[in-house]
């Protein structure tokens, strides 16, 4: 499983896409057999995330959630601690870890996965 963030706009999907992944591959259902898992911020907001159906997917693409301006409201807080916690996981048991800027990919872990991977 590949971990890709990056903050809103910042070219997640498409650097998924120039991997060999097309829209048909992307979901935000953990438990469908689509290999692109898109929008983790928000699916966490909606439901419990069951972490092992997360590790069977190919990629993980995920909206950086934790700069900028704490929230005075407590489950917002919440929500970007359980986001950054989850992240963490992923990350650990991730083969690599992408975060991307301005459309540009940088690794963080491991390698940039390409169209074989």
């Amino acid at each position: 499983m590949v971990l890709i963030l990056g903050g809103a706009g910042a070219g997640k999907k498409e650097y998924a896409r120039s991997l060999g992944f097309t829209d048909a591959d992307f979901s935000t259902d953990v438990s469908d057999g689509k290999p692109v898992l898109y929008d983790l911020e928000t699916i966490v907001r909606d439901v419990d995330v069951p972490f092992d159906a997360l590790l069977k997917k190919k990629l993980i693409l995920c909206r950086e959630v934790g700069s900028g301006v704490i929230p005075l409201d407590r489950s917002e807080r919440e929500w970007r601690e359980a986001v950054g916690r989850l992240c963490c996981a992923l990350a650990k048991e991730a083969t690599a870890v992408v975060r991307v800027v301005c459309g540009i990919p940088t690794v963080l872990k491991g390698k940039l996965p390409c169209i074989s991977d």
